[in-house]
């Protein structure tokens, strides 16, 4: 175990607040506490913890291992390498169940799939009718995303700020407004709702999206599902707390746990590499992870005396986070991001759409960046930290998926002094 490791603690899973402990005496009315303070009353969460996307591959294992019929719950988590005890795999299924997708809990006997469920998941299902359906299930079941669809449908998506007054106005009590709106622009593009129309991103109305399908399949090639995901779960790390500034000053010992390490190429000033960097920063990073309580440190920003190669390890061992951006085929981040992987700590990749993903890490959930000029980047940079935002939200929780050393090899531990 790594030092300051907090994987020990669990995360919230169900939507309905815990059981009271049982007191001597008639519970008191007044909801008061004995101190006089007001008791925190736990807003129910009105959107599932992931995106659609990630909640897919539970479905999508029932329909591979079990031929879409009804299977053991433990029968099938096997085969996912999932343990059934992690709080990341009953967040999966607790999703996967509040998208319609699949019937039964995370202590269900059994799993089984929807009716709706079975045609979004079946690859012999036609196009325009698993869109429809993927739409049914990850925007128009989801109360606040039915909200901000038909507002915007068919119009310029605005600014997360505008989308939040909206869903105020709707009065659904939504703990995390950031959370829920990131997760629904992710579904809307996932399943091809936001466009790129006359240099802005478009909410474009679902029953144009299935024009513009094929009616019907004519090759496999042609599936347009993509395969399911091997996910097998890291222990899950709690949220952090506090202010933003991590403490990272000169001759100050660092707060780790509020520290994100960005491991990116970066070159001479001036440079193609160091405009890259310093865009990707200030403009995806940083404001990805507002809400976070994270300061973003990368390795020439390190304020502290000392040899440079040690206070990266320290970094890539300890920081909470570590966001690596495999752009450009750098190879000093392929080997921070190969011990990070070693660590088996939370980490999330990204990558300009321009750089083919390696095959050593083309199985890590990793979100590409189109970059091919400012027309196509400025529009869609709202989309961008939506995506960013989301991958960091399940990395902290534990649902960032395996790597190739935690899939092969899950008993490997690293631990460090302090």
């Amino acid at each position: 175990m790594i030092d300051g490791d907090e994987s020990s603690k669990g995360v919230a899973v169900e939507d309905k607040p815990p059981k009271a402990k049982r007191t001597r005496g008639r519970r008191k009315k007044s909801g008061k506490r004995s101190g006089g303070g007001t008791k925190r009353v736990r807003v129910a969460r009105s959107y599932p913890a992931l995106t659609f996307e990630e909640s897919l591959p539970l479905a999508e294992a029932i329909q591979t291992h079990a031929s879409g019929e009804r299977v053991s719950r433990l029968t099938l988590l096997k085969a996912m390498n999932l343990s059934p005890t992690s709080s990341a795999t009953q967040i999966l299924i607790t999703s996967s169940a509040k998208y319609g997708l699949t019937k039964g809990s995370y202590v269900a006997e059994h799993l089984e799939l929807t009716p709706e469920g079975r045609t979004a998941t079946d690859r012999a299902t036609q196009p325009r009718d698993r869109t429809q359906v993927r739409f049914d299930l990850a925007i128009k079941r989801i109360a606040p995303f039915q909200v901000l669809y038909d507002r915007y449908q068919g119009k310029k998506l605005p600014s997360p700020d505008v989308l939040k007054d909206v869903l105020n106005e709707a009065q659904l009590q939504i703990s995390d407004l950031k959370e829920c709106i990131d997760t629904f622009v992710v579904n809307a593009k996932d399943i091809g709702l936001l466009q790129t129309i006359a240099g802005s991103e478009t909410l474009v109305p679902i029953s144009v999206l299935i024009e513009q399908l094929p009616p019907r399949l004519v090759t496999a090639s042609g599936d347009l599902v993509s395969a399911p995901a091997s996910i097998a779960s890291p222990a899950p790390v709690s949220p952090a707390t506090g202010d933003k500034r991590a403490g990272a000053a000169a001759g100050a010992v660092p707060n780790w746990h509020k520290i994100c390490f960005y491991v990116t190429p970066i070159g001479d000033e001036g440079s193609e590499l160091r405009k890259h960097s310093d865009l990707f920063l200030s403009s995806l990073i940083e404001p990805a992870l507002e809400g976070f309580g994270l300061e973003v440190i990368r390795a020439d920003k390190i304020g502290q005396p000392g040899m440079i190669t040690s206070q990266i390890l320290e970094h890539l061992l300890r920081a909470r986070l570590v966001i690596a951006d495999l752009s450009h085929h750098n190879p000093n981040v392929f080997y921070e991001l190969a011990i990070r992987h070693f660590a088996k700590l939370p980490v999330v990749q990204i990558i300009r759409k321009a750089d083919k993903l390696p095959f050593d890490v083309n199985q890590v959930r990793t979100t590409p960046i189109d970059t091919t000029d400012i027309y196509t980047l400025v529009p869609k940079l709202e989309t961008f930290r939506a995506e960013i935002a989301t991958a960091v939200r399940g990395a902290l929780e534990g649902q960032a998926g395996s790597n190739p050393i935690s899939l092969f090899f899950p008993g490997i531990t690293v631990s460090i002094p302090r």
